[in-house]
């Protein structure tokens, strides 16, 4: 359940507090994508326009200016928008050539895009597996699925918390080996200083409306720091020509569309002031789950503990919150999906079965137990309501029923 019409009861003060209602919270979706602010969207409608009567659709001054402003957050010389988070890795593994034979590392704990555009261009997706605490690659799986055939390493970045970079960088430098970082939740995620998308040789995001920098359609961006990839990558991005209809290259049709990058804009600069209220919501999910006794962090400490719910740690300096995952331990996460969607609160499995186990990936040859933490994250994962409109109200509400269910 992503949006459900709720009449405004309650406003976020500038600090992250909320105001007090006294309307009884009845239902809480998983996302509400029409909370957007009143200012915002009275901009928002304006750019619209603008956009609509200059008549320019494709690329242009629109998508460049967004290009900049992007390559500018992340700290990255190179911003290239393109169609969607998708199209970005399948950007990035065609512009280092991967193709056929080709081998290429990635966790089986992730979602579908991140294997599927390797698989798309012939080559290989290699699977590793996850840590139970942070959800991301084990850089010791990377160091061992090395092989000859690897061309690249494609860590996530799940749920907007960075992965091990400097291990897996580390690992790409020895064997000289590109990183490519599937940041498609973690715009604004930093490790040690550094955004997400801007250790690796690329970074690629996507603006699906779900994610923290969410578009009104489908769109993403392909950040690189090297020249010659960043030339490069603009040309296959249309279809492979320079100048246009003459092609040394063959491309595809990868363009954002200007619009979505008009509309984008307006929200890089408010991106930082979302995150907060994330990040806000996040440690009061924390509190209240403390509290109720019924949630551990999820750590090793956390798992020695009888606690049912296992909710998710910072282990790197900063997590966005694109997903509030938590662990439900016993086998209970569907039954505590029913009760909580019987009280009107919206969750989501991210995700349900470990992309080894897909049927499209059976020609790998992996068994069942193959990766047994991917495994078992996904008979566990459930993600909570945690988008920056929440009211505490809101909150308390989902943990209440978390609580009702466990406690009676």
């Amino acid at each position: 359940m992503w949006v459900c019409h709720l009449p405004r009861r309650g406003e976020r003060d500038y600090d992250g507090a909320m105001k007090e209602s006294n309307t009884p919270v009845r239902s809480v979706p998983l996302l509400d994508l029409t909370r957007l602010d009143a200012t915002l969207i009275a901009e928002l409608e304006v750019i619209a326009t603008r956009v609509l009567r200059s008549g320019h659709y494709i690329l242009g001054p629109e998508v460049d200016a967004f290009e900049k402003a992007c390559a500018e957050y992340v700290g990255v010389k190179h911003a290239i928008g393109v169609s969607s988070g998708t199209d970005a890795l399948l950007l990035a593994l065609m512009t280092l050539g991967v193709g056929a034979g080709d081998e290429v590392i990635c966790p089986s704990f992730t979602f579908f895009a991140t294997a599927g555009s390797v698989m798309r261009l012939g080559a290989r997706p290699v699977f590793v597996d996850s840590s139970t605490v942070d959800f991301n690659a084990l850089p010791e799986g990377i160091e061992a699925a090395m092989t000859k055939r690897t061309r690249a390493i494609m860590p996530v970045h799940l749920f907007g918390q960075s992965a091990a970079m400097d291990e897996i960088l580390a690992i790409g430098k020895k064997h000289h080996v590109p990183v490519i970082e599937d940041a498609a939740q973690a715009i604004g995620a930093i490790d040690k200083g550094r955004q997400a998308g801007s250790m690796g040789t690329f970074g690629c995001f996507s603006f699906f409306p779900t994610k923290n920098l969410g578009a009104f359609g489908d769109a993403g961006l392909v950040t690189t720091n090297d020249d010659e990839l960043g030339d490069k990558a603009r040309i296959l991005r249309v279809h492979g020509g320079k100048p246009k209809y003459y092609h040394s290259l063959v491309g595809a049709n990868f363009r954002i569309d200007a619009m979505q990058a008009a509309l984008l804009r307006p929200k890089l600069p408010r991106l930082a002031e979302a995150t907060t209220k994330r990040v806000h919501n996040a440690k009061r999910y924390v509190e209240l789950l403390t509290a109720a006794e019924v949630g551990a962090p999820n750590t090793s400490q956390g798992e020695a503990t009888d606690a049912p719910i296992l909710y998710p740690t910072r282990v790197r300096e900063n997590h966005t919150y694109n997903q509030f995952t938590i662990r439900v331990r016993a086998g209970k996460r569907e039954t505590l999906r029913e009760h909580l969607s019987k009280r009107g609160v919206g969750t989501e499995i991210y995700y349900p079965v470990s992309l080894h186990e897909q049927p499209c990936f059976a020609s790998l040859g992996h068994k069942q137990g193959a990766f047994p933490n991917a495994e078992r994250l996904a008979s566990e994962v459930m993600a909570l309501p945690i988008f920056p409109e929440l009211r505490d109200e809101e909150l308390a509400y989902v943990v209440d029923g978390i609580r009702s269910f466990f406690r009676g």
